[in-house]
């Protein structure tokens, strides 16, 4: 259990480390955006859609930054050391067919030579788990998984 919980704490710390990534290289996009938009200066004619497409694209980076930033909050919520009896955010969940962690939607993350998916808890995998515990079996899209430990 306890290296289960050493686990945990790693994918936390990976998790956040991967959720600044994006929000870094969001940010420099953002940035080029404008400045590009800056450079080109005022629109050249009333047909002239360049300098708005880039603020369009600014904007939609900007949405992207808030949603990191959004994301990074909700993932520092999180206390790391500690273990999960049941679904939810925050829970490590070993199954007979893959392991899975509770977070947000990041996807496949290698840790100490083990696979671990990072899953959003609305995921339909993690809804069809939803007040299952240690040992229950269910059937996930015709494939019968068990749920062998939750951490």
């Amino acid at each position: 259990m306890s290296l289960n919980i050493s686990l945990k704490d790693k994918l936390l710390a990976r998790c956040i480390e991967l959720k600044e990534e994006s929000k870094a290289n969001t940010l420099a996009a953002m940035n080029d955006a404008q400045q590009g938009a800056n450079e080109y200066g005022a629109p050249r004619d009333r047909y002239d859609s360049f300098r708005a497409q880039l603020m369009r694209k600014r904007d939609m980076l900007a949405q992207q930054l808030s949603a990191a930033e959004e994301e990074l909050r909700y993932i520092r919520q999180i206390k790391p050391g500690t273990a999960s009896s049941k679904i939810e955010p925050g829970a490590l969940i070993i199954l007979d067919t893959q392991t899975l962690y509770i977070l947000v939607g990041i996807g496949k993350i290698v840790i100490d030579d083990q696979v671990v998916y990072v899953v959003s808890p609305v995921v339909p995998l993690v809804v069809a788990m939803k007040g299952l515990k240690k040992g229950d079996s269910f059937i996930f899209r015709g494939t019968t998984m068990k749920i062998v430990e939750i951490v």
